[in-house]
């Protein structure tokens, strides 16, 4: 394997691009791109500059000639590099988890209001645990029934699936661009449609997608979406999240969370909240300045190198784990988790056995970092700038020799 992953990366043309991220000795394989990525060199200078620079020399004044435009500007270029989003829809702010909260409540209070009969959420069993408890959360509320959707055992959530649980109650669905387990990416334009035959909003989690996979929002005629940036975007731990709301509802959607920040004149200090036009009135605090800086480096290289040259590195990266995979551990008892067909696969794939959560422990003292999902996946995140078929081979090697070897 360590001959064919040599060969791979000598045909990569994306193999340059390995060079603008910090290594150190002390990481053998890095596989889990999908929950953090790693960091850029350019960042080193970046964060150095603004603390001599817009901080340090500019002040209080930054806040006039730069930051007050930073969510909506730097949102703008999330959605033109990423997203397929034309500007003036996409907003940086927030965690996932409090952007999931304003665009759920917002939904569902504007179907409420213009169709009484709108009360119910479809959400399907396998979501990540932050969509699921926000929109828990939310039903408790605001008084409204969840419609639970459970997936194939690949995490596949099928149109035909939404289409059976869907109707003149449904108000709102949430539903995540790519499973966080199984990698399994979904039919985005077709469940989009499936929910709007029924007069439902679509609110996509997308934060296993953005800066892995191509995505076409506005073609799409998706009507909200959410994602964070720590991941293929490289904005680093705790990194602001981002937000899309379709120009189309900007107007009907009003979020909860009524900070100055998002108001229409922020520094007419007014008695009464008027929220700003627009995609901004989804801000409610100070914007997370020093956090937006990091992802500005990666978002230059991703459209330097093109989404579509990004992506078809994923689907080779997650081609060679699974072949990899299947020479190494398929006789270990080791059954592969994740869609076979690259091309409904996102960029990482889950490997299940029993004995992973053992072997993960084992793995980080060997300096080979995936991480572990219960009950028994071992989920290995190829970020396809930052990610050598090499570093491929090797992870999967030491996997190999972790679990043959004798364990106490």
């Amino acid at each position: 394997m360590a001959q064919r992953a040599a060969e791979l990366d000598a045909a990569d043309p994306l193999a340059s691009y390995l060079d603008a991220f910090v290594r150190t000795e002390g990481v053998v394989a890095y596989l889990d791109g999908n929950s953090l990525g790693r960091p850029l060199r350019a960042t080193r200078e970046r964060l150095a500059s603004f603390v001599d620079g817009a901080w340090g020399d500019r002040l209080i004044r930054a806040w006039d000639e730069e930051w007050m435009a930073a969510p909506t500007e730097l949102g703008d270029t999330i959605g033109r590099v990423c997203l397929g989003a034309t500007a003036g829809q996409t907003v940086v702010a927030d965690s996932t988890t409090v952007l999931l909260y304003k665009l759920v409540r917002a939904a569902v209070d504007a179907q409420v209001r213009d169709h009484p009969g709108r009360t119910e959420v479809v959400v399907d069993t396998d979501n990540f645990p932050t969509d699921r408890f926000v929109v828990e959360g939310v039903a408790a509320e605001r008084g409204l029934e969840l419609r639970w959707v459970t997936p194939d055992r690949d995490g596949t959530v099928t149109a035909d699936q939404v289409r059976a649980v869907v109707s003149e109650r449904t108000a709102l669905v949430l539903l995540s661009g790519i499973a966080y387990k199984s990698g399994q990416i979904a039919d985005v334009a077709a469940i989009t449609q499936v929910a709007h035959e029924a007069g439902a909003l679509v609110l996509w989690d997308l934060c296993h997608s953005v800066g892995s996979v191509e995505l076409t929002l506005d073609a799409h005629e998706v009507d909200l979406a959410v994602g964070c940036t720590y991941k293929y975007l490289n904005g680093g731990p705790g990194a602001p999240a981002f937000a899309y709301l379709a120009e189309r509802h900007q107007g009907r959607l009003r979020q909860p969370v009524q900070g100055w920040m998002g108001a229409a004149d922020v520094f007419a200090m007014a008695e009464h909240y008027q929220p700003a036009d627009g995609v901004r009135q989804l801000i409610s605090g100070t914007p997370p300045i020093v956090g937006m800086l990091p992802m500005r480096d990666m978002l230059a290289l991703i459209e330097r190198a093109g989404m579509a040259a990004v992506r078809r590195k994923s689907t080779a990266l997650t081609a060679f784990a699974v072949e990899v995979a299947d020479e190494l551990l398929a006789g270990h008892g080791v059954r592969l988790a994740s869609p076979r067909d690259p091309e409904v696969r996102g960029s990482h794939i889950t490997l299940e056995h029993p004995d992973f959560r053992a072997v993960t422990v084992e793995l980080w003292e060997r300096s080979v970092i995936p991480d572990f999902r219960p009950p028994s996946g071992l989920r290995i995140g190829l970020s396809p700038l930052s990610t050598s078929f090499a570093e491929v081979a090797t992870g999967l090697s030491v996997v190999a020799d972790v679990l043959t070897s004798p364990r106490a």
